[in-house]
């Protein structure tokens, strides 16, 4: 679940019951991360932390250790097909490079023209809407999205 709410914390325990296995909730949405990051795990989930574009990566440094997966929103949240803003790139990689272990997502604007781009700057978790949906071969897209995001993680491993 990505919950794009102003109140994230009311929503921990009905979406655990509804059957979530995963609660991703932007930081700027709480005052409290760290109490919110232990009543999600409390009630079973994972945690993903998102950050808006406006938003330093250096704000969510400090949860990184306790997440499974940091959300760099690629566009403003809120409506789907908004233009893909390349300059939230190098908040991926310095996430990357800073915690090689976290999953790693971006959502908004990704698709086959911008993957690359976010594949190479660490993102291993695409969202993509719109380029999907509006694309003759979703099918296509899809396995495109996921053939680059694997060619990218691999050869990471490799420079290691």
């Amino acid at each position: 679940m990505h919950m794009m709410v102003s109140r994230p914390e009311q929503w921990v325990k009905p979406m655990a019951v509804a059957g979530a296995n995963q609660y991703t909730f932007h930081l700027e949405a709480t005052d409290n991360p760290g109490a919110l990051i232990k009543d999600i795990r409390e009630n079973g989930m994972k945690v993903g932390l998102a950050i808006k574009p406006g938003t330093t990566v250096e704000y969510l440094a400090p949860w990184a250790n306790q997440i499974d997966m940091a959300l760099v929103m690629t566009v403003e949240p809120g409506f789907g097909g908004q233009k893909f803003m390349e300059d939230m790139m190098p908040k991926v990689h310095w996430l990357r490079t800073q915690f090689p272990t976290l999953d790693i997502e971006v959502d908004g604007g990704v698709g086959p023209d911008t993957v690359q781009k976010c594949a190479e700057a660490g993102a291993n978790m695409i969202v993509s809407g719109s380029a999907i949906m509006r694309s003759d071969d979703p099918r296509s897209v899809i396995n495109l999205l996921r053939n680059v995001c694997s060619e990218a993680a691999q050869k990471r491993s490799l420079d290691r």
